[in-house]
């Protein structure tokens, strides 16, 4: 059946869902009968996607723009305006929200709508089919009242529930106003009704859904509601459940401590920001973070938990050097997460950090992903280097392939005259980089074999301790042989010697989780 709308966008990859797109179309009130919700990649061509778009001839289309998908988004809207430019355009998410007029894509569109959209895309859209056109062409307007949107739950079809993430949401909005952050621009914070939604939840599970990925900026902001929240999931943890919440680092009092215990070994990961480890960066950029309480949240979670961790840490903030990023990565080493996210700044669209761009000399890259080039404290090739460095602590500590050969690094990082294992994975990388320099499609093999050489011939490790470790690490998956460059004392060893296969499961939570020994335990 043809559709007078259609809604869309293009995600990153098939796995991922568009929780925006969803929310629209629950949204869509009257004319929801009228809209056809479509979602493609950034790996599609946009001529492809321009076929097939046009083939349901609608007369608006409503188009979700992200940072990842920016440059894609703007090669389809030229094309579709070129080709039929009787087609209403409608743009719309928080990549073209901010510093609207000035983008490119903007002189494309028909239309854009800034912000929240769930009630100002469909009344747009109501205005243009009855041939009353906005005279502007950026629509804006206030924040949708939280419990009047219709939620988007229902919109996940069986396929969504089979192979993509399920985002779900109990709250918009944070309190805190870190100046690299989108979130900052909106302080309040807006709660849905806490029995609705775990109503909604409740549908979820009975149609099979087994993990949730909660996108609150703020999760445990609200010390009832968020207990009220992991109370609900634990009753039902028997299902195999493994859910996802993002939380404020310096936030964890007795009574969710009391409750977290509760769950077993990983059905939960928790997402904690640190960003930085520096006061002094933190006040600048406004964070307030109290560092003290950090560790002793990071102490109870390790030590008394089975939640998997992973924490993210921000390079090229302003005022921060390399030494006291340096500083800082060990510091939240030393507290042992699972992960360490280690980013590097951008300058999103609209946030205040602009303010620091001449003070601190800040310079970004004018294309997406807009990440830092250089600033006062860190040149260039020192953003570069860092760069490299997140890539493959990436593949090496944070993928969960290496956890033998990653001892092997810690105890070198221990042993320098001031230990660092920053300053030690620093070397490594710089290592990696000479043998890999294109740093994408490094296969598991290879990197076992650089491993391998920087262990054993950069850093003097002993070859007997090093094949162990790597052959640990490599035949923890029990399908794989030892390589050939392992096996020189390793040739009659027995299969019976590997690893033992992983314990059976209830439900296989995500591989990277399972690979830091977080697999849960019902």
């Amino acid at each position: 059946m043809q559709k007078t709308i259609v809604i869309s966008t293009l995600n990153s990859s098939y796995f991922h869902s568009s929780f925006g797109l969803r929310y629209l179309y629950a949204n869509m009130g009257d004319l929801k009968t009228q809209t056809e919700l479509i979602e493609y990649t950034t790996h599609q061509k946009s001529l492809d996607l321009a076929e097939e778009i046009l083939s349901r001839k609608p007369k608006i289309l409503g188009l979700g723009v992200y940072i990842w998908n920016i440059r894609e988004s703007y090669e389809l809207v030229s094309l579709l305006k070129r080709i039929a430019p009787e087609l209403i355009l409608v743009l719309g998410g928080p990549e073209v929200s901010y510093e609207t007029e000035t983008q490119a894509i903007f002189q494309k569109a028909d239309y854009v709508v800034c912000g929240e959209a769930e009630f100002l895309f469909p009344d747009l859209c109501q205005k243009i089919l009855e041939g009353k056109k906005p005279s502007v062409k950026k629509i804006t307007g206030p924040l949708p009242e939280i419990n009047k949107l219709q939620l988007p739950y229902s919109f996940y079809t069986d396929e969504d529930i089979k192979n993509r993430v399920i985002y779900v949401e109990a709250s918009r909005g944070c309190p805190y106003k870190c100046e690299f952050c989108l979130s900052s621009l909106d302080t309040s914070v807006r709660s849905f009704d806490l029995e609705i939604f775990l109503s909604e939840m409740q549908i979820l599970l009975d149609r099979g859904v087994k993990q949730f990925k909660f996108v609150d900026r703020t999760f445990n902001l609200s010390i009832s509601k968020s207990r009220k929240i992991l109370e609900f999931f634990l009753k039902r943890i028997d299902l195999g459940l493994f859910l996802h919440f993002e939380l404020v680092p310096d936030r964890l009092p007795e009574e969710l401590k009391e409750i977290i215990r509760k769950f077993p070994k990983g059905s939960l990961q928790f997402e904690i920001g640190v960003q930085t480890w520096s006061s002094k960066v933190a006040r600048l950029v406004s964070r307030r973070q109290d560092y003290e309480k950090v560790a002793q949240n990071f102490e109870f979670l390790v030590k008394e938990t089975g939640v998997h961790i992973h924490s993210d840490l921000i390079a090229g903030l302003p005022g921060e050097t390399l030494e006291s990023f340096a500083v800082g990565f060990d510091a939240l080493a030393s507290l042992e997460p699972h992960e360490i996210q280690l980013g590097i700044l951008k300058r999103l669209k609209g946030t205040p950090i602009i303010r620091h761009d001449e003070a601190c000399e800040m310079v970004y890259q004018e294309n997406p992903p807009y990440q830092i080039l250089k600033t006062k404290e860190m040149s260039f090739e020192t953003v570069l280097k860092l760069s490299r460095m997140a890539k493959f602590w990436d593949l090496i500590a944070n993928s969960g392939h290496f956890k033998n050969s990653m001892k092997l690094i810690k105890e070198l990082a221990s042993q320098r005259e001031v230990s660092s294992l920053f300053w030690e994975f620093w070397e490594l990388s710089e290592f990696f980089n000479r043998r890999h320099p294109q740093r994408y499609g490094i296969s598991l093999l290879s990197q076992v074999e650089s491993l391998e050489l920087y262990l054993r011939a950069q850093r003097g490790v002993d070859k007997a301790l090093v094949r162990q470790a790597l052959i640990l690490d490599y035949t923890q998956n029990p399908s794989r042989d030892i390589p050939s460059f392992l096996r020189e004392e390793t040739q009659k060893q027995p299969k019976s010697n590997r690893n033992p296969p992983p314990k059976k499961i209830s439900v296989p939570i995500p591989s990277r989780q399972a690979r830091h020994g977080v697999n849960a335990e019902l």
